[in-house]
């Protein structure tokens, strides 16, 4: 079949330099910054630079032996960053190591932020984080609602690439850091290793207007890479479209990179939408090949239904049983771990490939 050329057709989005300097400088409005005003014009003519330039990736180093072309110039953020995930692979595959947990808390409310309150997902995710412990499974926490309250804590828009050719799309993500862009901190480099080392997952989210919260879904975007992401940037020479699609054309391998782990979903609303978004949620694991780990590790359930929100704590304490529910959803992961590491929970798909990938 012929490569097809890439469509292009989209106005640019470039800046001119007055723009570029308007915009770059807004970061620098506190008062406290006006003695360093010379200092500010030097870094922003270098940042004008590294922006008209387009160098996105200005640290490189030689691939080296092992890929497909081991002369390219690979970023070292994108090398430190696989490292991360061999070495927590290397983690997952140790029979002798513990049996580990990742359990995510999906809400951006924090009493360190403007509502001035912790959520109600994070208390679930510290009874999840509890129940797991005293079953023996190391956990890992990752509390997404730093977000939105820690400095230089961000995740990136996923921009898409694996529709313009599934091996445009690496594993892990090479589209940050764009250092011409200012596009920085971007949290994904380590929350990958977390899933790979993660024998299971434990993921709670609440309902924000009928789908999973803002953080949840940046981070679930960015996990595209994890399904049948190339883990060979130089196969494509970086983002080389039509290399790409050329490679997919060849015939894509579809590398599962989270198959096999487990996992436990609770979503929690107060009006609609719960049992939407935990059907969504579980269909996106379920499609990497991950498994649920029982029949109620499972749940979308109301909590304080169409009462205040100002008293929604007092209803999450009053409500033991969804309390008890949770426990339940974490115990059937942890026992869901042990199962599947001794080799009794089975691969019911294995050697039963779909005819269609994604």
């Amino acid at each position: 079949m012929k490569t097809p050329e890439p469509r292009k057709g989209m106005p640019s989005p470039e800046l001119n330099r007055e723009d570029f300097t308007a915009r770059y400088l807004s970061r620098f409005v506190d008062p406290a910054f006006k003695p360093l005003q010379a200092e500010l014009d030097l870094i922003t003519a270098v940042a004008w630079d590294a922006y008209s330039e387009g160098r996105k990736s200005p640290v490189t180093r030689k691939a080296g032996r092992g890929y497909a072309d081991p002369d390219y110039e690979l970023s070292v953020d994108w090398i430190a960053a696989k490292a991360m995930i061999d070495e927590a692979k290397a983690r997952f595959n140790d029979a002798d190591g513990p049996p580990r947990a990742l359990i995510i808390n999906g809400s951006s409310r924090s009493e360190h932020t403007c509502p001035g309150e912790m959520s109600k997902s994070y208390r679930l995710a510290q009874i999840a984080e509890k129940t797991l412990k005293k079953a023996g499974v190391e956990t890992t926490l990752l509390d997404l609602s730093r977000l939105a309250s820690e400095f230089g804590r961000e995740i990136h828009p996923c921009k898409a690439c694996f529709s313009t050719a599934a091996a445009l799309c690496h594993w892990p993500c090479s589209c940050y850091p764009n250092y011409s862009l200012g596009q920085v901190h971007d949290w994904m480099n380590d929350i990958y290793p977390m899933w790979v080392e993660a024998h299971g997952v434990f993921l709670v989210t609440p309902v924000n207007w009928y789908q999973v919260s803002s953080p949840m879904k940046l981070m679930m975007d960015r996990m595209v890479c994890a399904d049948g992401g190339n883990p060979d940037p130089t196969l494509t020479h970086g983002k080389d479209a039509k290399k790409a699609k050329a490679e997919e054309l060849k015939g894509w391998s579809y590398p599962r990179h989270l198959e096999g782990r487990v996992f436990s979903v609770v979503v929690h609303g107060d009006v609609e939408g719960a049992e939407n978004v935990r059907r969504s949620v579980s269909d996106w694991l379920k499609f990497m090949k991950m498994t649920p780990a029982g029949p109620d590790a499972e749940i979308d359930r109301y909590i304080g239904y169409w009462e205040p929100y100002a008293t929604s704590h007092d209803a999450l304490d009053k409500d033991t049983d969804i309390q008890g529910e949770v426990k339940i959803a974490a115990q059937e992961l942890a026992r869901a771990i042990v199962a599947r590491r001794s080799g009794e929970l089975v691969k019911t798909y294995e050697g039963l490939e779909s005819p269609r990938q994604k």
